[in-house]
């Protein structure tokens, strides 16, 4: 298990059973890990988009007597260097980038524990057809991850259009024989993404979810979710530690198939028979 302010934040989260206010605080305080022992219940609502009383209620639900005593535990299992000293010199495209730096560090550290990642790609690696769902922000992340599964993996279906042929398609991809769904799931969160994946899983589906937040609104409707956050410091959120997150699910995917570096040289070789490439 991962000891970095991310994943300890996550470990004081888990058993607790959270409202909706009290998620969005929660996965604020995730997001900016770092930040968060020296933030007040104002700032952190701010932060968070909440009141600073939500601040309040949230410390208490989580067992303490109130937002100063979990800011107080928080510093003390703070190591030293997480205090940013020079956050003010950076412009604020810059201070996007670092974010995002931090997000991929985040990534990594939870990546320390392997488990969740290997098991995600048994899942996928035995579905067959395996359906891959983005939709809006998210169809991005899903069409990339589909373009390269289907390298490897002899029947990939892309599900990036909602309405009311996307139940149909669930459907004709449980038919024909699979048995688990990956999900991109980034915010904003379609309201569409929540009923298909409720509706996957009423099927047999097992669904493994990639979403910016353990806390994001598809985790009630996901088997296995594997978070990865998003910055949020410009007028678009950026995705790198999902997009990351999903390359290192396809490792694991080709991991479990032993045709994939077969299917690859095959690949390479009509590649070069048609001249598809000119590197």
């Amino acid at each position: 298990m991962s000891d970095s302010p991310a994943a300890r934040l996550q470990l004081l989260f888990e058993g607790h059973r959270l409202t909706p206010t009290q998620r969005r605080i929660a996965h604020s305080m995730v997001r900016r890990a770092a930040d968060v022992p020296f933030l007040s219940s104002v700032e952190l609502a701010d932060l968070a988009g909440v009141s600073q009383p939500s601040v309040t209620r949230f410390a208490v639900a989580l067992g303490f007597d109130g937002y100063p005593a979990l800011r107080k535990h928080l510093r003390e299992v703070a190591p030293p260097e997480t205090a940013t000293a020079h956050g003010d010199e950076l412009n604020e495209y810059q201070q996007a980038v670092q974010a995002e730096i931090e997000n991929l560090r985040q990534l990594s550290a939870m990546l320390a524990d392997p488990a969740p990642v290997a098991r995600a790609g048994r899942l996928l690696a035995a579905s067959r057809p395996l359906p891959v769902l983005g939709l809006r922000a998210a169809s991005s992340q899903a069409r990339g991850f589909a373009y390269f599964a289907a390298k490897v993996h002899p029947d990939v279906r892309l599900l990036d259009e909602g309405g009311s042929m996307l139940a149909d398609r669930v459907d004709a991809a449980r038919r024909a024989g699979a048995t688990a769904l990956i999900c991109f799931a980034l915010p904003r969160h379609p309201r569409e993404v929540v009923a298909a994946l409720e509706y996957a899983r009423s099927t047999g589906l097992t669904v493994v979810t990639v979403a910016d937040s353990a806390f994001a609104p598809v985790a009630a409707h996901s088997d296995l979710l594997i978070p990865a956050a998003v910055g949020t410091g410009l007028a678009f959120d950026t995705a790198c530690a999902p997009m990351l997150l999903g390359r290192v699910l396809l490792e694991a995917m080709c991991d479990d198939l032993p045709d994939a570096q077969a299917r690859l040289e095959d690949f390479d070789t009509q590649a070069a028979a048609r001249g598809l490439f000119t590197d």
